[in-house]
């Protein structure tokens, strides 16, 4: 007796067998309802096209939605900066600096954060101005903090050390002879 088979001398002697050298097709089987072998004998190139085009869609949504986050972090810091008032102390001026680091170092990594997005049929020109300049909105917001603060030097008082001295026009002196 052969190893696997019962005295009945094959596989699909028995009840519980299941023989897979079966050729029949099962075109003599009725499709059940709803189904259609026209959709499954579709151009195979076809159905990679649509995939492709799916993913070509999905990768400029989430393009957009990458130049968009930056609006939450530019509203969160607006809030921030107000609650720490214009005063100078420690808080403030840290969540001023707070406020320009993120943009610089966001403005620094543009193509690594659009790396996974590049693709031929999805154009990322628009996506990156709307993330520079949701950006420099936020720079925007951090240099009128420190303007806020009089921490920018936009007054002459602020340079004066570095103006010559003003030339005497006149000398007055009073009615006695100082010599």
């Amino acid at each position: 007796m052969e190893k696997g088979k019962g005295p009945m001398g094959s596989a699909s002697g028995r009840r519980w067998g299941v023989s897979f050298s079966d050729n029949s097709t099962s075109r003599d089987i009725p499709d059940p309802p709803g189904f259609s072998r026209a959709s499954l004998e579709q151009d195979d190139s076809s159905l990679s096209r649509q995939k492709k085009d799916a993913e070509s869609n999905w990768k400029s949504q989430k393009a957009w939605e990458v130049a968009q986050a930056p609006v939450k972090n530019l509203l969160m810091m607006g809030f921030m900066m107000w609650m720490a008032g214009s005063t100078v102390h420690l808080f403030s001026i840290g969540i001023t600096f707070s406020a320009l680091w993120q943009p610089i170092s966001a403005l620094q990594s543009v193509g690594k954060i659009f790396e996974p997005y590049r693709d031929s049929k999805v154009e990322l020109l628009g996506p990156k101005l709307l993330f520079i300049a949701i950006n420099l909105g936020g720079l925007a917001l951090g240099v009128w903090k420190l303007n806020a603060m009089g921490l920018l030097p936009t007054h002459t008082s602020d340079w004066v050390s570095s103006l010559a001295p003003a030339q005497e026009v006149e000398y007055s002196g009073g009615g006695i002879n100082l010599n």
